[in-house]
């Protein structure tokens, strides 16, 4: 029998919820079957304590950037020293996570600085993008058909914990973007979510838990969500795609490894 293999490629198992239990929360994960992971980033100050993670757990390997909500501390050094710490571990395997948020704030030009910079970045060392969109989705495919045409190529990446429509979705699919689904995609009113999941690419099809935030059902009442719980993900997944769970996992297993350069 083929021995499942998950891929969750968006986590924060840095933050300080996860600190007293940590051994115990990747024992559960490898007993779901989490072969790796990808550790986002929302500030640089959590560099080295990511780089810690990955360090100590040889399934992680983890990317480097701004969070569009904290856009207003992108200065002009910061260019530089996020290139440098990109350059700094070879279990970097991203920049981000970075994007435009107009949910929860309206300051459109520092995030659009932060957001074109982190572009470039990614495009000069020839590393995906982690992008976060929300409430941003036009706004965010205009930067990027921009920065096809001006550059007359995509920029590789990944739309993260994705809430668009089926239409949005194609427009990132379009632009040579994964799509990847959070616990969100569990919820019982998450319909366009669910829509999206059902129609979107094959080959630009992965998975993701976000944790700590958004623990899926049926784990959606506790606190913390933890990598294990991408399972549930990859379930309900398939269930909207009319798939099987294995095959399911396989195939975000596969694109996560084409999309981030890892290997199994």
């Amino acid at each position: 029998m083929t021995k499942m293999q998950l891929i969750d490629t968006h986590v924060h198992i840095n933050f300080d919820i996860f600190q007293a239990d940590l051994e115990a929360v990747r024992s559960r994960w490898q007993q779901e079957g989490v072969v790796r992971l990808v550790h986002s980033c929302v500030d640089l100050s959590e560099f080295s304590s990511i780089q810690a993670i990955a360090s100590r757990f040889a399934e992680v390997s983890f990317a480097v950037g701004l969070h569009p909500l904290d856009a207003d501390k992108w200065g002009n050094d910061t260019a530089k020293q996020l290139k440098s710490l990109a350059c700094s571990d070879s279990k970097v395997v991203a920049i981000g996570e970075t994007g435009l948020d107009f949910y929860k704030a309206n300051n459109y030009f520092q995030q659009l600085v932060a957001f074109e910079a982190q572009l470039a970045i990614a495009a000069e060392l020839s590393l995906p993008v982690i992008i976060h969109c929300r409430d941003a989705a036009t706004q965010v495919r205009e930067v990027l058909q921009k920065w096809k045409n001006l550059k007359g190529e995509s920029v590789r990446g990944v739309m993260h914990c994705w809430g668009g429509t089926p239409e949005e979705t194609n427009w990132f699919v379009d632009l040579g973007f994964y799509i990847s689904f959070s616990g969100t995609v569990t919820f019982k009113s998450a319909k366009q979510i669910q829509e999206s999941a059902a129609m979107v690419r094959s080959d630009r099809l992965l998975i993701e838990t976000d944790c700590p935030f958004l623990a899926p059902v049926p784990k959606r009442g506790e606190k913390r969500n933890e990598p294990a719980y991408v399972r549930y993900v990859a379930e309900q997944v398939a269930r909207l795609r009319g798939e099987t769970l294995l095959s399911i996992a396989s195939l975000t297993t596969q694109n996560a490894c084409e999309l981030f350069g890892l290997a199994l």
